[in-house]
């Protein structure tokens, strides 16, 4: 066994029976499945007692078996994946519950999935295939296309841009294309695979963030520890998008995006990097502030800045070290590169009828 699923569940018990039923039939039967449990209110984890054949309860800080040691945790009379629950007290947020998954993990590989998703037949399959390409690979994201709308592409894949704005590559545009695969700035934690022992070097989710461009800052980490991240086409989810937070805008989100968007850069950029972005970065949170005012969450972005400027101290940054200047380069010249990419992504999507 490779391959351990994480999914992170807060009150998403409406959406585990597709989301599992989906696991059930991979093509790739060799993995298990962890289900994170984030102190939910909804009868989530009573619903997968009654409704999980065979499941197994771990506690946070214990190990999932060894391969082959727990053959009575398979799930469903079919022989479905093994699959265990870890229940939390309380809601540790995006970050702490992966966390816990990943440190209970005992697979050379951990897929991070949302439960507002629907893995196709060769998902794992081809996500294993992709991550085993070469050693420097840390992750992997999927091709994620929108569930209630399968023509339009969810994600192909993160980008971040030297005005400081994170973006899904190809979100809105039509799910036939996309289809090479390449490297990306970071994946999508939504439903990607990660190589675990890289985790101990550059560390794990930061759970400071508690949720909200975590995985950004976590591939920013392996970009400048030499490691890469790539784009699947072949490994395909659908995904609703939002199924926890409920919303594509709301306080809460956008306070803590801000507030995560001045950790993840003063944590990643080292001081020279900062001073010569200061212009950019500060035009992007000025053209973001007007943006969430006319839509009504202007004081929420900018509470979410102020708390991030005045919790600084509060953030581990990377060490600089002088023999990854290349690497800093290399990423100072893919940030400028993909400000272009997201300007003709959203004159496509904002001018082109697709």
């Amino acid at each position: 066994m490779k391959t351990t699923v994480v999914i992170p569940n807060y009150n998403g018990k409406h959406f585990m029976a597709s989301c599992m039923e989906a696991l059930r039939r991979q093509s790739q039967p060799d993995f298990c499945v962890l289900i994170v449990d984030n102190g939910s209110s909804d009868g989530s984890v009573a619903w997968m007692e009654e409704n999980l054949p065979g499941l197994q309860t771990i506690r946070e800080g214990e190990k999932l078996p060894a391969a082959g040691q727990n053959k009575a945790a398979l799930s469903g009379a079919e022989g479905g994946p093994p699959v265990y629950v870890m229940p939390l007290t309380q809601n540790t947020g995006f970050s702490g519950a992966v966390n816990a998954g990943i440190r209970a993990a005992v697979t050379p590989y951990v897929i991070l999935l949302n439960n507002d998703t629907e893995a196709q037949e060769d998902y794992i399959r081809e996500l294993e295939r992709a991550i085993e390409r070469s050693p420097r690979i840390f992750s992997v994201s999927s091709k994620m296309i929108q569930l209630y709308d399968k023509g339009r592409m969810d994600d192909a894949g993160d980008l971040y841009t030297v005005i400081g704005w994170g973006f899904q590559r190809g979100v809105g545009q039509k799910s036939s294309g996309y289809t090479r695969a390449r490297r990306i700035f970071t994946a999508c934690a939504g439903a990607a695979i990660y190589r675990r022992d890289v985790f101990r070097k550059i560390g794990l989710f930061d759970e400071l963030h508690f949720a909200y461009l975590e995985d950004l800052d976590v591939g920013y980490r392996a970009r400048i520890a030499g490691y890469e991240n790539w784009y699947c086409p072949t490994a395909v989810v659908w995904h609703v998008g939002s199924g926890t937070s409920g919303s594509k805008y709301n306080p809460f989100k956008v306070r803590l995006a801000a507030r995560n968007s001045v950790y993840l850069n003063y944590k990643n950029m080292p001081f020279l990097q900062l001073l010569v972005n200061a212009l950019p970065l500060a035009f992007g949170y000025a053209v973001k502030t007007r943006f969430f005012t006319k839509r009504g969450f202007g004081e929420d972005y900018r509470a979410g800045l102020k708390e991030g400027f005045s919790t600084l101290g509060r953030c581990r940054r990377v060490r600089f070290r002088l023999k990854n200047l290349g690497r800093y380069l290399r990423i100072e010249a893919e940030l400028i590169g993909n400000t272009f990419i997201y300007a003709w992504e959203y004159a496509k999507r904002r001018f082109v009828k697709l």
